[in-house]
């Protein structure tokens, strides 16, 4: 039921918005079918293909909601059977196939969806929001987490969203040809987002969740597709994928984290390396057109291209951090955490304290689980135990997913270890 949720959402949700026009009446009959089937699943056995189940039940329980209301239906039923007929509303892509629909035809209905909810008419924290709740699926309370936001304040903006949207009659439509490039950085951010929870996941019992990173690589290539000579979208599709391509060998059988440095780098997708190298390096990218997504790529490129742990060129990827930071306008302390960590791994880690420092006095990152992680990695590499100890303490608590938290109190465990006193021989 909850593999189900994850890659029907979505698509169901996309499809009602079409259909009804209507938010709340899409989410709400999702949510209802969603309910349903958790009863009859348990009852009858999971159907042949949920994604038609669902898709179906949510339909009936708009129609019921729309014919309440005394909206004219007959444009619904008219739908429903035209949809029966065409034999669509089936389930799902697989999971496993990254490559599925290079030729899929732009109208859609997810794609539809993400123009929709990165309309310059609203505010970018909205649009990113909303995607990050109809796109990806998340829950209110997680986008809150997300955005260091209480959740009260987070559903008071998803639901300004949707009435911009309906009070401004904001088409739910992929735009002209002309109007794309205007649209593209809202478009980009939002996928990046969805991609970034599908790589690590806000909260849960999972390090990732490998369904968003799919929809986000699959809903990239139709970016790409709409708009073949924009470098950035092929940057972020080669970032996508680059990163994705590790996705096996980022958790161990039994779903726990297994950091970068101890990772089976003969288990990493070859193919999907290879088809994120050539986006790279398909044409030459003035300095001029570099974008954020280009230098990001061109970090993980760094990661995927080392033999061993040994041979990662830390300085490049540096170099690459203080590009981006520029490119950004002055760098998030993401950003700069990011790059504390490279310069640690680059010059030591004395260096890259040092720049953890200086990130953790502007208190930017406060309440951060990350922040404390890599200062407790870099003093436990330099032998300070009792302080990275100290850090591990500090880090535990605010990770939001239960393989980090877990991996932490391995690490923990294993510097208190090397801190006892040895028995006397």
């Amino acid at each position: 039921m909850h593999s189900a949720f994850e890659t029907e959402w979505a698509r169901v949700v996309a499809t009602l918005i079409r259909v009804t026009g209507d938010w709340d009446v899409a989410e709400d009959a999702t949510s209802g079918a969603f309910e349903r089937a958790a009863t009859a699943w348990v009852r009858d056995g999971v159907p042949s293909k949920p994604g038609a189940w669902l898709t179906t039940a949510a339909r009936n329980l708009a129609l019921d909601r729309l014919r309440r209301r005394g909206v004219e239906s007959g444009k619904v039923r008219e739908w429903i059977s035209m949809e029966a007929l065409e034999g669509r509303g089936g389930g799902p892509p697989d999971p496993a196939d990254v490559a599925i629909a290079r030729d899929e035809p732009a109208w859609d209905d997810r794609l539809r969806l993400i123009f929709t909810c990165t309309h310059p008419a609203l505010p970018m924290e909205s649009r990113v929001a909303l995607t990050l709740r109809t796109v990806a699926g998340l829950q209110t309370n997680e986008i809150a987490r997300a955005f260091f936001v209480p959740e009260s304040t987070m559903a008071q903006r998803l639901v300004r969203a949707k009435r911009k949207i309906r009070h401004a009659g904001i088409p739910y439509r992929v735009p002209p040809p002309e109007a794309l490039p205007d649209r593209l950085d809202g478009v980009l951010a939002v996928l990046y987002l969805v991609a970034n929870e599908g790589y690590v996941a806000s909260s849960g019992d999972r390090l990732q969740r490998v369904d968003l990173a799919v929809e986000a690589i699959r809903l990239t290539r139709l970016v790409v597709g709409l708009l073949p000579e924009a470098h950035e979208p092929r940057a972020l599709l080669a970032l996508m994928l680059l990163q994705h391509a590790r996705a096996s060998t980022r958790v161990d059988t039994d779903g726990e984290l297994v950091p970068l440095e101890e990772q089976d780098r003969d288990q990493w997708d070859r193919p999907l390396i290879a088809e994120g190298l050539a986006l790279l390096g398909e044409a030459p990218v003035a300095r001029g057109e570099r974008g954020p997504y280009r230098v990001q790529a061109e970090i993980q490129a760094v990661h995927v291209r080392a033999r061993t742990p040994q041979e990662t060129d830390w300085a490049a990827i540096v170099r690459r951090y203080d590009e981006l930071a520029l490119l950004m306008k002055g760098a998030s302390p993401f950003v700069e955490l990011a790059r504390a960590i490279a310069i640690g791994m680059a010059g030591g880690p004395d260096a890259g304290l040092a720049a953890l420092a200086a990130l953790e006095s502007s208190d930017r990152l406060a309440g951060y689980h990350l922040l404390p992680a890599a200062q407790a990695d870099l003093l436990r590499r330099s032998g300070r135990a009792d302080a990275a100890a100290a850090r591990y303490r500090e880090a535990i608590p605010l990770a939001p997913t239960t393989p980090e938290r877990r991996f932490l109190e391995h690490r923990l465990a294993e510097v208190e270890a090397s801190d006892a006193p040895r028995p006397e021989h």
